[in-house]
């Protein structure tokens, strides 16, 4: 039985390595993704996310849909996105204190556009989508779920693909409304075969299917001066404010797998079966103003991520494993609040600087996560970005403009203990320094 026993794990193995074969060749853990990790478009790295609620571009569709309204015209924008982790774990057994250190390269694709026109009211309707793909497009369904018994990080693995559709509309006075659906696949695999003891299979069928999850996304925005003072000026004039709200989402994959080994595991064989998620994102609250002046705006939010919920998620993953841990030495995590604040400054007429800080508390709340050994920690994000507008081309008709963010994070310290797979426990220090630089083009119409 033993024998069978290895044969049968073999081949969940197989099955899963085959089913993701068509998707990637490595992948990493994680539960972060490039919205909330890093930010989408260069603005949105250049403020740490603080002014991403009133961000006119098409990164609106993920961080407030509402916001899609704020510019009548059309747009396409290309951009990458380039990080470079340095992510760390310092113990006296270990060689190095390297845990990670693998980069995320996306390219990204956006377009918004006005849908009024097709309707007899002309009442404007935008459409507004973003995708991005990690590894410079090489990667699109990447996928990675394990334990560790050296540490690994929560938030900061790849998540090949990011996609967001939604659209927006103007209701009343300076009063907007918009939503979008985060897309994420759930994939699943079915592998069926016949056996000998010695390894040997014959017989053998797998069947993969791909879903798309939708996630929605609520905004909504308010210009204060628009909405109370409509038709005259007042202190009110300048001043926004916006409320969003999204559901939690993650990337699942579940393989089955039914194995029928001669003479010794007869029809209908032996089954085995993983379930497990990976890129999870939790429900998010924000509340985010701005006041914007003569060339100059300045603003921040508050974001309520719900990441106790995580807790559910791991307790019914195969991998993760959580119900065959002691309960006193479960996963543990907490709801978070992040403050960010950012501002911006047209230099001139063609050029705008701006920049954001933000801090991040850690939702990991225990230190000690035997099988998984988890590693997260509070940290300080700082960014800074250039914009340059030129109005006038010999081609095009509107004007083009481009955009460059830098975005540091310091992964403050924080102790933890390492339990390996024979029990045996570690302390360990965890830090880290991340370095992102992004840039787009983008056309008007």
């Amino acid at each position: 039985m033993s024998g069978s026993h290895r044969f049968a794990v073999r081949a969940l193995t197989l099955a899963i390595a085959t089913s993701t074969a068509g998707f990637a060749t490595t992948a990493s853990a994680s539960m972060g993704n490039l919205g909330t990790s890093y930010g989408v478009m260069p603005v949105d790295v250049a403020t740490a996310q603080s002014l991403s609620m009133f961000n006119d571009q098409v990164s609106a569709t993920y961080y407030n849909p509402s916001y899609l309204t704020s510019d009548e015209r059309g747009e396409l924008t290309s951009g990458i996105l380039h990080a470079e982790q340095e992510l760390r774990s310092s113990r006296s057994d270990a060689d190095g204190d390297i845990v990670s250190n693998s980069p995320s390269q996306h390219v990204l694709i956006g377009m918004k556009t006005n849908l009024g026109s097709l309707t007899r009211f002309k009442h404007p309707i935008y459409l507004g989508f973003i995708a991005g793909v990690e590894k410079y497009g090489k990667e699109m369904l990447a996928f990675s779920s394990e334990t560790s018994e050296t540490g690994q990080y929560l938030q900061y693995g790849k998540e090949p693909l990011f996609l967001n559709v939604g659209g927006a509309t103007p209701l009343w006075r300076g009063i907007s409304a918009g939503f979008s659906v985060r897309v994420t696949l759930e994939a699943a695999a079915q592998l069926d075969a016949e056996s000998t003891l010695g390894g040997e299979t014959k017989e053998e069928s797998l069947a993969v299917n791909a879903e798309p999850s939708l996630k929605s996304i609520l905004g909504t925005t308010i210009k204060w001066g628009e909405t109370l003072c409509p038709d005259s000026s007042c202190f009110l004039d300048g001043w926004e404010s916006a409320v969003t709200y999204r559901t939690k989402s993650s990337a699942r994959t579940s393989v089955n797998s039914n194995i029928v080994v001669t003479q010794t595991i007869p029809d209908p064989g032996l089954s085995l079966a993983v379930a497990t998620i990976d890129s999870f994102q939790p429900e998010t609250i924000g509340f985010g103003t701005q006041y914007k002046g003569d060339g100059w705006r300045i603003g921040g939010s508050v974001e309520q991520q719900n990441w106790s919920e995580l807790e559910e998620a791991f307790a019914g993953d195969s991998i993760k494993d959580q119900q065959s841990v002691n309960s006193s030495d479960r996963i543990r995590f907490d709801d978070v609040l992040i403050p960010r604040i950012g501002g911006e400054y047209e230099l001139s007429e063609h050029f705008a600087v701006r920049g954001g800080l933000a801090y991040e508390e850690s939702p990991l709340k225990t230190t000690r996560n035997p099988e998984l050994n988890y590693l997260d920690t509070d940290k300080i994000v700082a960014g800074i970005g250039l914009s340059a507008t030129y109005d006038r081309t010999r081609i095009l008709a509107y004007p083009v403009r481009l955009d460059i963010g830098y975005q540091y994070q310091q992964l403050q310290k924080r102790d933890f203990t390492i339990v390996d797979f024979d029990g045996n426990e570690q302390q360990a220090t965890a830090d880290g320094d991340i370095h992102v630089l992004s840039g787009s083009i983008t056309l008007k119409f």
